[in-house]
């Protein structure tokens, strides 16, 4: 690991970076100014969960033609453009006066922070690196478990002391004066891929076009285990202060209990980045959902507010398998020439799955339908999507050994 990051620091640091400063994007981190902004423009909780539902959905239909330039505009010329307009995003939270100004915030915030920083990081990783793509990406990624772990906890200590909008003018100037620089130095060299991973051994890679994949079926079937995550964590952190009321748990509870999610999210991707590099990412693809399941039937069951950092054990061990199998998953399958394209539709759809989240549960518990009911559908989803997964597995391998004997029979 140490010769790794001595020969590598200069793209690990840049993509951590990178995937750090997307907390300004992320729900984790929007939702701890939520019961302010309700309060101030008086909404519901359905209200603004539509608000935000809309806002990230119109970010979600943005991704595939921004992402896409990934493939064609070298990285640090898209840094020095994303994170700009993600400070500006951070500032107009803060100073938002009117409904649309908090709009066009979240929409710029859930698209050049969850999206665009996130796919940034996670495209030229996976495209610079191959014999060691598991241990870059689990290292990459590890940038959003320390931001989830720091930044909403500072935030929370900055607001109480000095009103929320100073956090967000902090968040905005802290992406101009570090992330900005530090990133835009980092992968303003390239690196050369070295080596083939495990998954490559017999046979190069296909490489896809975006239209092809479009068109696979084993994309799809994929996806429905890929948004799970998403749209289940999201909606979770999202609705924490409602979670909080209602099962009369301490106010900062959430926010505590990131650090045990964190803990166990970098544990699990340090694992499963090793795991990924000996097998390949497909290998992992029938089993990062269960302790997301049982994460979710632990929230139904609505226990004391020791439960919670139970949750987010369970939590963090599906999160810490996810950020690095999504990471290393389509380049393994679909090759490195597109990725930008084609992570671009995964990505997409991921934030449209958190988008769906908050307005389609905010809805449902306006309706009378409690969270912790939702929850109960929610595990039983994971469930099908496991058997999902393992059948999307099974075709995988067998498509990839038709192709290697065919191109033996082509030899």
């Amino acid at each position: 690991m140490l010769i790794f990051l001595r020969h590598n620091i200069r793209w690990i640091a840049g993509g951590f970076t990178l995937t750090f400063f997307s907390s300004f994007g992320q729900t984790y981190f929007i939702s701890v100014s939520i019961s302010e902004w309700r309060e101030a423009f008086d909404l519901s909780h359905g209200e603004f969960g539509r608000l935000y539902m809309f806002a990230t959905l119109a970010s979600a239909a943005c991704l595939p033609f921004l992402g896409k330039l990934i493939d064609s505009i070298p990285a640090h010329r898209m840094i020095a453009v994303v994170i700009p307009v993600l400070s500006v995003a951070a500032a107009l939270a803060g100073f938002a006066a009117s409904l649309w100004m908090l709009i066009v915030a979240i929409f710029l915030l859930r698209l050049f922070g969850q999206g665009m920083m996130t796919h940034i990081a996670l495209t030229t990783t996976g495209r610079w690196f191959s014999a060691e793509r598991g241990r870059a990406v689990s290292l990459v990624v590890l940038g959003n478990q320390v931001g989830e772990a720091t930044i909403p906890l500072g935030f929370s200590f900055m607001a109480i002391a000095y009103g929320y909008q100073t956090g967000w003018y902090l968040g905005a100037a802290a992406l101009l004066l570090i992330g900005l620089p530090f990133s835009f130095w980092a992968y303003s060299i390239p690196r050369e891929p070295h080596g083939r991973i495990v998954s490559d051994s017999k046979s190069d890679i296909r490489n896809w076009t975006r239209s092809e994949v479009i068109r696979d079926p084993v994309f799809w079937a994929l996806l429905t285990g890929v948004l799970a995550p998403g749209f289940i964590g999201t909606t979770i952190f999202y609705h924490q202060n409602y979670l909080t009321e209602l099962n009369g748990w301490p106010p900062q509870l959430f926010v505590q209990s990131l650090i045990t999610l964190s803990t166990m999210t970098v544990i699990f991707t340090l694992i499963s980045g090793a795991v990924i590099n000996k097998f390949g990412a497909r290998v992992m693809l029938p089993y990062f959902l269960v302790p997301l399941a049982i994460a979710c039937f632990l929230l139904a069951a609505s226990g004391p507010a020791l439960s919670v950092y139970v949750v987010m054990v369970f939590l963090g061990i599906s999160y810490g398998i996810s950020w690095t199998l999504f990471g290393s998953l389509w380049p393994e399958i679909y090759g490195t020439v597109h990725l930008g394209s084609i992570r671009a539709i995964a990505v997409s759809a991921i934030v449209f799955a958190t988008a769906a989240g908050p307005g389609l549960t905010g809805t449902l518990i306006d309706l009378g339908i409690t969270l912790p009911r939702q929850m109960n559908y929610f595990g039983a989803y994971c469930l099908m999507a496991i058997v999902i997964m393992t059948i999307a597995t099974l075709f995988l391998r067998r498509r990839i050994n038709s192709e290697d004997s065919d191109k033996l029979l082509q030899d």
